[in-house]
């Protein structure tokens, strides 16, 4: 008994997901290919340019407005220590008066 099954609807799914792997690997090999024969084309339409490298330009302007940054935040910083060196001086001579009444204060107990 030679009895010929009929595929499923399962058989046929597959086959078909099959089938539609290959075409769609076909598809993307096919347009891989129009891509390079497009890059391909375009290059042999532009002459190859020769492009030396830009040379660097000395700019005094940008210098010195660098130099003038470093300056004045050289200045601000030896000021803000001398406030902070101020500031001690101050907190020392306060503690010292203070310290003083303290110990008259004790002693007048």
């Amino acid at each position: 008994m030679d009895a010929v099954t009929e595929p499923t609807p399962l058989d046929k799914a597959e086959a078909a997901a099959r089938e539609a792997a290959v075409n769609s690997a076909a598809v993307q090999i096919a347009l891989a290919a129009v891509e390079l024969a497009k890059t391909a084309q375009a290059q042999q339409q532009t002459p190859a340019k020769a492009t030396a490298p830009a040379a660097s330009q000395f700019s005094t302007g940008r210098w010195i407005a660098i130099g003038l940054a470093g300056s004045v935040c050289a200045i601000a910083l030896a000021l803000s220590a001398i406030a902070v060196a101020i500031g001690a001086v101050a907190v020392t001579c306060c503690l010292l008066v203070l310290r003083s009444m303290w110990r008259d204060y004790q002693k007048g107990r």
